[in-house]
């Protein structure tokens, strides 16, 4: 089973793609339709940029922002060419109250100017979601730092890591996994890469393994297995499966693509990596007795070398494996088990580009898009549309849903979208 971050998870959206990290709210129930005048709780102008993802837990949401303050700062080479200013960011953690969407604190983490640019089309300095347990919210700013703090506000500790030298300035955006009072972090990019276990009540450093890796935005995924507890870590070299305890590395597979960015997921007693920039890979791994170097085993049950994602990440729902292509709006849907497509290639109307990462829920899925459109299908073998919403922001960070609402976070605002009665 996937590794929750703590007790009572399931029933909130406490992590980056949810409670198991696959996408799926086994207990929320979303409204189907909504507008700017139909179903909107509340809607709030947020600070600054980011694509971090909203997190919930209990009558609190929790995100990360960077909000630039001052005009002009160092160039900086941008990625398509020229120079791109660098302003300095002051970089904030807010927590918002669920029911009315005011925000109940706000802190900052850090005030500093970025050491690099960030990508001129999608880039934010807040792109890694927070984490929560209940007890702890963790602001995880990448080459700004980790600073830790409990429900209330009050700073418990924080700890830098240094700057991360990222391929063209494109930016950074992992974040890290929580589960048994432990943190691990992945620092893939230009330098010396490493993955990393800090304890979670003090940020003190357990453990931490160099990698033959360059930049990777994908975040880890922690997975129980026969008793034991391994992170599983996508990149270009390598698929890796770390034990938590030592950080020893339990087994290993070819790699998939260039820019690794969308996150693992787990079912059916198999973990399925993918990537799609520079080619197309997708692994769908057996861990029954995965060990060692598995290229020459049966570990990899099925692959796909087409029609993978870029940046948005799959969402498996059940045993239904969905995956856009590229960044593009055309979805796949496989039997997870199998490898064998349900469907393939269906263009999503009012939805022609994606960053965000499908969610599901009460046997729908949401795919929501940069132009403000989400289209609602059935979970199922067959593609069925249900409802096209359309709001006035566009969306690159995925919802979180917890109990009758959404919660989309747009390039200006943050919605709550729940049934109005």
């Amino acid at each position: 089973m996937v590794a929750a971050p703590g007790p009572m998870a399931e029933r909130f959206w406490p992590q980056w793609r949810g409670p198991y990290a696959n996408g799926v709210s086994k207990y929320a129930d979303p409204p189907l339709e909504w507008s700017e005048t139909k179903n909107i709780r509340w809607k709030v102008e947020i600070p600054g940029r980011g694509s971090a993802s909203p997190v919930v837990w209990g009558d609190r949401i929790f995100l990360l922002s960077a909000i630039p303050i001052a005009l002009t700062g160092p160039a900086a080479h941008a990625p398509q060419g020229g120079v791109q200013p660098r302003p300095r960011h002051r970089y904030v953690v807010l927590a918002i109250d669920r029911k009315t969407g005011t925000t109940v604190w706000e802190r900052t983490a850090r005030e500093a100017t970025p050491h690099e640019a960030t990508h001129q089309d999608n880039g934010t300095y807040a792109s890694s979601s927070a984490i929560t347990d209940g007890r702890r919210v963790f602001a995880w700013f990448e080459s700004q730092g980790m600073s830790v703090y409990d429900m209330d506000g009050k700073l418990l500790w924080s700890k830098d890591l240094g700057d991360k030298k990222m391929r063209s300035e494109f930016g950074e955006g992992s974040t890290p996994v929580l589960y048994n009072n432990r943190l691990v972090i992945v620092w893939d990019h230009q330098g010396q890469s490493f993955i990393v276990s800090l304890d979670a009540e003090t940020g003190q450093e357990l453990w931490r393994v160099n990698r033959d890796e360059i930049d990777t935005w994908s975040t880890p995924l922690v997975v129980e297995h026969e008793g034991r507890a391994q992170v599983i870590a996508p990149a270009m070299n390598k698929v890796r499966s770390y034990d938590f305890e030592t950080g020893k590395v339990v087994w290993e597979s070819p790699g998939v693509t260039m820019n690794p960015i969308p996150s693992p997921v787990f079912g059916d007693g198999m973990v399925f990596v993918m990537s799609g920039f520079r080619g197309n890979n997708l692994k769908a791994i057996r861990l029954a007795g995965a060990q060692g170097d598995l290229s020459k085993s049966d570990a990899i049950v099925w692959s796909l070398n087409r029609d993978t994602p870029y940046v948005p990440s799959p969402l498996l729902y059940d045993s239904i494996l969905y995956f856009l292509k590229t960044n593009s709006g055309i979805l796949s849907a496989f039997d997870a088990k199998s490898g064998k497509p349900h469907y393939q290639l269906q263009r999503l109307d009012g939805v022609p580009n994606v960053f965000a990462s499908p969610v599901g829920a009460k046997g729908r899925v949401y795919l929501p898009g940069r132009e403000g459109v989400t289209l609602v299908i059935k979970h199922g073998p067959t593609f069925e549309v249900l409802a096209k919403n359309k709001l006035d922001d566009g969306f690159d960070a995925s919802p979180a849903l917890v109990d009758h609402e959404m919660f989309l976070r747009g390039y200006q605002y943050l919605y709550s979208i729940s049934e109005q009665k």
